[in-house]
């Protein structure tokens, strides 16, 4: 029961060194790959966000993890990334097949169900990103895009404003 409220000073001093040098190496990495590091910009950058927090937690709370193996782990997951991400940059191919488009499911006030049933969205989810916009009013509404990362893109606003062609550009309708 005691291990359960106060672990022995040799194990917490072992997580605090370990928190110390793990950080560190996230520090390092971030510092050589980029901020996008830890961008979410595609799913492969969101599943990568959340490996590394599962090393850190692994390697900062397992007394048995090698700090050596955590900090290679890591820099094995960003350099992957990195990889992926230039890969996705300079080949369309790579780029089609593993990068999701982003999907129209509003044009001009107008609910494109199809494209809602095809990204596995109901009329309630998107009525609640509408609110989370502060739209009052679908005639507001010029656009509204399901992101390849997930997130919900509301464009509005209350007058009769077109939106530039290439803000749509890479949108499937």
């Amino acid at each position: 029961m005691s291990d359960f409220i106060y672990n022995s000073q040799d194990t917490i001093a072992k997580s605090l060194i370990s928190l110390v040098v793990i950080f560190s190496c996230i520090i390092l990495i971030t510092r050589l790959f980029g901020l996008r590091t830890f961008a979410k910009m595609s799913s492969i950058d969101f599943a990568s966000t959340i490996a590394i927090g599962s090393v850190l937690a692994s390697v900062i709370l397992n007394s048995n993890q090698s700090l050596v193996k955590g900090g290679l782990v890591l820099l094995c997951i960003v350099g992957f990334q990195f990889l992926f991400s230039y890969g996705t940059r300079k080949s369309k191919l790579i780029q089609s097949v593993f990068v999701n488009t982003p999907k129209l499911l509003m044009k001009d006030g107008e609910i494109l169900y199809d494209n809602l049933k095809k990204t596995n969205l109901s009329k309630s989810d998107l009525i609640a990103k509408l609110r989370e916009a502060n739209v009052f009013s679908f005639n507001e509404v010029k656009a509204v895009v399901l992101e390849s990362t997930g997130d919900v893109s509301v464009l509005h606003c209350d007058d009769e404003k077109d939106i530039d062609d290439v803000i749509l550009n890479d949108v499937e309708g």
